[in-house]
């Protein structure tokens, strides 16, 4: 039996890289209008979220995503970008929005993932990030974890092998009509994530502030600051 959790979220804390938080790229070149217009038609050509905008993805229609919407674009490029492993409650077809109800939740999570970078990568040293924060509210039912998900769902390692049965527990909710999924954060002990199956569900999406996440390489030694986000 689904375990049904009734939220009401304000300001839920999304992260992304502060390079997709700000004007396109396109738009902040130098360039003829002309110009900028060719290269945006060349960029819809291979951008899975405009492609996925014209029916091109099957597993999200256009009709899921949002349109005429302060950052729109950016909820719609949460599900249209899933990577190629997909994430913890998503598969590599169809993205979800995921978020900390915490701020500090959503840093932990994905400082984790810039370690791993780090490490795999073999990369010594200080380093910098920067994340442009969007807060979004929610209000619903969504799915609980028992005690018996949590333990299959949120093993922490390795990734993203550990994400095998999250991911087939998110594909039946997603399927049998699940808004998304409540659970403990992984990476941020006491911390509260939600991962959001649908865009519609995503209200009020806004930019928030900027954050630069600082790691050292050797140690795995985090600190934050916050700092202005262009326009």
């Amino acid at each position: 039996m689904a375990h049904i959790q009734k939220i009401e979220y304000a300001a839920t804390h999304r992260l992304i890289p502060a390079k997709y938080g700000t004007r396109s790229v396109l738009e902040k070149l130098p360039l003829p209008e002309q110009v900028i217009a060719d290269l945006t038609e060349l960029d819809a050509a291979t951008n899975e979220r405009k492609i996925a905008e014209r029916s091109g993805n099957p597993a999200i229609g256009p009709h899921e995503l949002l349109y005429g919407v302060p950052n729109a674009h950016i909820v719609n490029a949460a599900f249209c970008h899933p990577g190629p492993h997909g994430g913890r409650f998503n598969s590599p077809r169809r993205g979800a929005w995921y978020a900390g109800v915490e701020v500090q939740t959503s840093i932990q999570e994905v400082a984790y993932h810039k370690r791993r970078f780090l490490k795999e990568g073999r990369i010594a040293g200080r380093h910098t990030f920067e994340y442009a924060e969007f807060l979004a509210d929610f209000s619903g039912d969504f799915h609980a974890l028992d005690g018996q998900e949590q333990h299959d769902c949120l093993q922490p390692e390795p990734v993203p092998q550990c994400y095998g049965p999250s991911q087939s527990l998110a594909e039946a909710l997603l399927y049998a009509g699940s808004n998304g999924i409540v659970y403990p954060s992984v990476r941020k002990k006491g911390g509260a994530c939600i991962a959001c199956f649908r865009p519609a569900l995503i209200f009020h999406p806004r930019r928030g502030r900027g954050f630069r996440i600082k790691l050292d390489a050797a140690t795995g030694k985090l600190s934050s600051e916050i700092f202005a986000l262009d326009a």
